[in-house]
């Protein structure tokens, strides 16, 4: 850990400008053929180029007001929440793991599942150029993770995207239609890449129930009938950054729980 305010706040700082191009990622990601590098950051509207004034995360959608300063359409409030995101997560990662190998990896998982989260929430995609890289790169990133062995993390990846696999099949032949995508499963293979199986059945379980719980509020606020569509992936990635920050205290609930201790 460190407590350090100085090094956590350049963690955040540093999150900040990241998530600042998180947001690029996010918007031109889904289109294809689109490049996150160029052209340089405009306006989506107007196509006006912002200036260094304007790309300062956080600060510029205060000074705009939230709006161009060239057309005055209004800027979606995502940006900044994007960046304010990955900014407390940045901070957080260092006062878990300290400043390691560790920390800079579970930056680029943090980074890679904020934009998941985001596009899965506008485009119910779960992009392959995040997922299937992120497999590879979760379990090279294992050598050097402090919350699983190389063993464990390729165990995780394996049955990360054999048991959903497994639950879609299953879907498949009781229902005769696709009850998830497949960019689910290789999500939950880079969960068990970067996590370890160990972290499978809290992932699948807390993003099932609270997935069931906000898909039941969604349903009944918006009165559509039972096919309409709530993308899943947001809900494994919320459980898996809640299970990287707080891995010591949910094993301690399991093995408490096994042990017949748990009041």
């Amino acid at each position: 850990m460190n407590h350090d305010p100085l090094v956590l706040t350049f963690a955040a700082l540093l999150g900040a400008i990241v998530g600042s191009f998180l947001n690029v990622v996010i918007l031109r990601l889904p289109e294809t053929g689109a490049s996150i590098v160029f052209p340089a950051s405009h306006c989506p509207k107007c196509r006006h180029p912002l200036s260094w004034v304007e790309n300062i995360p956080l600060c510029s959608y205060l000074l705009l007001r939230g709006k161009c300063s060239h057309c005055g359409v209004h800027i979606s409030l995502q940006y900044p929440l994007v960046e304010l995101m990955m900014a407390i997560l940045s901070a957080g990662l260092v006062y878990r793991f300290g400043v390691s190998l560790t920390t800079a990896g579970f930056f680029f998982f943090t980074a890679s599942l904020l934009v998941i989260i985001i596009i899965d929430l506008n485009h119910q995609i779960i992009p392959d150029v995040i997922s299937l890289p992120g497999i590879v790169l979760g379990f090279f990133f294992s050598f050097f993770n402090t919350l699983c062995s190389w063993q464990e993390s390729l165990i995780g990846l394996l049955a990360g995207g054999g048991i959903l696999y497994a639950i879609a099949l299953l879907y498949y032949v009781l229902r005769k239609q696709d009850g998830m995508g497949g960019g689910d499963i290789k999500l939950l293979a880079m969960l068990g890449a970067f996590l370890g199986w160990q972290s499978l059945p809290f992932i699948i379980f807390a993003s099932s129930v609270s997935g069931s719980i906000i898909g039941i509020v969604t349903l009944a606020i918006q009165r559509k009938d039972s096919a309409t569509r709530i993308p899943f992936g947001p809900f494994l990635s919320v459980s898996a950054l809640f299970y990287m920050f707080f891995t010591k205290e949910i094993q301690s609930i399991y093995k408490a729980y096994l042990t017949g201790t748990l009041l």
